[in-house]
């Protein structure tokens, strides 16, 4: 996702993973899906520990609670996947992560969205597009585009 600009409102679904509420703009999200069974990938990493098959194409399943630092807060029935397309290098890729819950689609406006500290906080800054404030507390707008190219740096450097 690219930088969010003061003038920009900004159409979002909400999700919790954890205890952390998030917001993905919704011009990603694909599509929404109850669980499906999760393939493990021998040696992958913590972030994309294995893929699910999505109408007949294999995707990895991402978790954004280990590229945030948000803690395991166990699971319930309103689990679900979130497919998504994210911009790789200039290519459109197609990922799913792991929602505990998924809530709603709301428009944020621009005035309300603020940039996500750069110390003090437990959530790496270049991972944040932004933050804002809901009645139930602040909500996060993770930066995918970061966070998926920072993973998959990471992984092409591991032998």
């Amino acid at each position: 996702m690219n930088a969010i600009t003061p003038r920009d409102d900004l159409t979002v679904i909400t999700l919790t993973v954890g205890a952390q509420k998030l917001a993905i703009p919704a011009c990603a999200l694909r599509e929404i899906l109850d669980p499906l069974p999760v393939t493990r990938v021998p040696r992958a990493g913590p972030f994309v520990p294995g893929v699910v098959n999505v109408r007949g194409s294999v995707v990895p399943l991402a978790n954004l609670r280990h590229a945030l630092g948000i803690p395991d807060e166990g699971q319930d029935d309103r689990r679900r996947i979130m497919v998504l397309e994210v911009d790789l290098e200039g290519d459109l890729a197609t990922v799913a992560i792991m929602a505990d819950a998924v809530h709603e689609v709301t428009t944020i406006k621009a005035s309300q969205i603020e940039p996500a500290p750069s110390s003090a906080t437990a959530w790496p800054a270049d991972h944040i597009s932004g933050l804002y404030n809901s009645p139930d507390g602040f909500v996060l707008i993770p930066d995918l585009t970061n966070i998926f190219a920072a993973q998959a740096s990471r992984a092409a450097d591991t032998p």
